[in-house]
């Protein structure tokens, strides 16, 4: 079994490039209607994060009810993905020393998006 995360947004468009520059990757839109992107895929290091338009999945409500875990690599990159994340949206806990020698937050993206990001170091 797999799991991938599934995020729904309004205008996955221009949202998707929004989420390329914090994660990097390549996109690939999967469907159109028009000049608008219904679903896209980002493609970061081994791992596909899935995106709909709002359009196409259609959801019933905005919601906190699915969080993105996510184990960043580097450092860095871990600082850098977390200011980006923060700085248009809200952080729900604090970049702290975790317990098992890294770094945990918490963050609520522009889009509502709830990232539960993880740092080990080795």
């Amino acid at each position: 079994m797999k799991a991938i995360p599934f995020i729904v947004v309004e205008n996955c468009k221009d949202e998707i490039k929004y989420y390329q520059r914090i994660f990097g990757g390549e996109i690939t839109i999967l469907r159109k209607q028009g000049e608008e992107v219904l679903n896209a895929d980002l493609h970061v290091e081994g791992a596909i994060l899935k995106f709909a338009d709002t359009l196409a999945a259609k959801p019933i409500m905005k919601g906190d009810y699915v969080r993105v875990f996510v184990t960043i690599e580097k450092e860095e990159a871990f600082r850098t993905i977390y200011e980006e994340l923060a700085a248009s949206g809200s952080i729900n806990v604090e970049m702290y020393e975790a317990p098992f020698n890294g770094l945990l937050a918490i963050v609520t993206d522009r889009n509502g998006v709830c990232w539960v990001m993880s740092y080990y170091r080795t």
